[in-house]
């Protein structure tokens, strides 16, 4: 399923299968996604003087505000970025600076187009990459193809073929000459660099100098990713990936901000470590009120890019943002506490349900775990009962108590393979008593 061709309440659908409740946040979200479609096809003269309504998502640590952003990520087939608000400074902090979200983003957009554009051309690359191969396997000396012995080679080169498709040659070793690619990692230690400016240097140095390839032994598998990747360079153009791409991250890009809350602060407070958190709101601020921001593929205009933006809000209020940056979030949605009927829920009904995981991890080893309603249910009484009275960390407690539950079936789990293992209420109560009978200890270890 395409995100953009999805209704508001087929997108809420897809997130019901990973995240429970929160309701009003999965119907907030999928209206403004939904908005994205509608926009692209009113008229021209209307679509570019109808911006989008970004988001903040207000709840505690562990409801699935992160989900929400990560399933949009799997569903979508447009660019999407996730960044934490905290890795920013204003200029003059040793830091990132804001405007690298939206590099991030024409990056990630980059990168999907080739993959997209590449899978149009994937009967071609595979061609090349299998020729490159044979002549790998079965060099060609001599090029007269009356000679016999290129008959015979060319008779080879056909079994070859035959056993590169069979699979039966992966493990085997060929000498490959690998070019050099220079790449900036770790360039962003170096305070106040500015990352693309070093990246292109040193292209520029690589192009300048030269870079020789090494010749290297690998394997058939290995040489041909390698040779894909190649190849896949060679049929895309380039400069049409970056037209497509900017196209893409203009008019349909999403920038998901996660620990708004962290740079909200308490207004008027200055020193420390808070010293460059307004710093930091009004560097977004006119990212998110539309400005064009220079990058190495050309000016990118973030009008039309949706901003979601979501934090715990603990210790700071939405109030507590400048009043500018709050007025380009129109769209305010607070995700619930969860209970432990959630909790129960959560363990058994999504996809990726927890339980479904440590069942499948066992199965490797030849354990089956069976896991019983009351095993659950008391599972999601104690997770509820600990966040409580320690801190709520939501659904993340569940993480901490069924490795906790499973910790001994995990160690043993090879000495008891082909042994099925119930996992019952009593089961429960006896491996995790010890902790909760002792609430400083249950404190330390849930």
């Amino acid at each position: 399923m395409v995100l953009d061709e999805m209704t508001c309440p087929e997108i809420v659908a897809e997130l019901d299968k990973y995240i429970i409740g929160q309701d009003a946040a999965k119907r907030t979200v999928a209206i403004a996604l939904r908005n994205r479609a509608r926009r692209k096809r009113l008229p021209e003269n209307i679509r570019d003087e109808v911006s989008p309504k970004n988001i903040i998502m207000i709840g505690p640590t562990g409801v699935g505000k992160t989900e929400i952003a990560r399933r949009i990520a799997k569903l979508s087939n447009t660019p999407f970025i996730k960044v934490e608000a905290t890795k920013y400074t204003e200029v003059g902090y040793v830091g990132r600076d804001v405007e690298s979200m939206i590099r991030d983003l024409m990056s990630s957009a980059i990168q999907l187009t080739k993959s997209q554009l590449a899978e149009q051309q994937k009967e071609k690359v595979e061609q090349r990459v299998e020729e490159r191969l044979l002549d790998l396997l079965i060099p060609q000396e001599n090029k007269n193809p009356q000679t016999p012995l290129n008959d015979a080679t060319a008779s080879t080169r056909e079994k070859f073929r035959e056993f590169l498709k069979e699979g039966r040659f992966e493990e085997r070793e060929i000498e490959l000459v690998m070019q050099g690619r220079s790449k900036a990692q770790g360039i962003e230690l170096l305070a106040g660099g500015n990352l693309e400016d070093i990246e292109n240097a040193i292209q520029s140095l690589g192009s300048m100098f030269g870079t020789k390839g090494k010749k290297r032994r690998i394997s058939i598998k290995r040489a041909r990713e390698i040779l894909t990747e190649e190849e896949m360079d060679k049929v895309v153009d380039q400069d049409r990936v970056i037209e497509i791409a900017k196209e893409k991250v203009e008019q349909m890009g999403i920038i998901f901000i996660d620990e708004i809350d962290k740079v909200a602060g308490s207004r008027g407070t200055y020193g420390g470590p808070d010293v460059s958190r307004e710093g930091v709101q009004r560097d977004i601020l006119p990212i998110v009120e539309g400005s064009k921001v220079s990058t190495k593929w050309g000016i990118i205009d973030t009008t039309h890019i949706l901003f979601i933006a979501a934090g715990a809000f603990h210790i700071s209020k939405p109030s507590d943002l400048i009043p500018e940056l709050q007025g380009r979030f129109p769209l305010r949605v607070e995700l619930n506490e969860l209970t432990g009927e959630d909790f129960f829920k959560i363990l058994k009904e999504p996809e990726n349900a927890i339980v479904k995981q440590y069942i499948e991890l066992m199965k490797t080893e030849g354990v089956e775990l069976l896991f019983s309603e009351d095993a659950l249910k008391r599972v999601s009484e104690i997770a509820y009962d600990v966040n409580s009275t320690t801190e709520n960390i939501g659904a993340r407690r569940l993480y901490t108590i069924m490795e906790h539950l499973l910790e001994d079936v995990s160690f043993r789990a090879s000495e008891l393979s082909g042994q099925k293992i119930e996992i019952n209420r009593l089961y429960v109560d006896e491996h995790l008593s010890d902790v909760l009978e002792n609430e400083d200890l249950s404190r330390y270890i849930l």
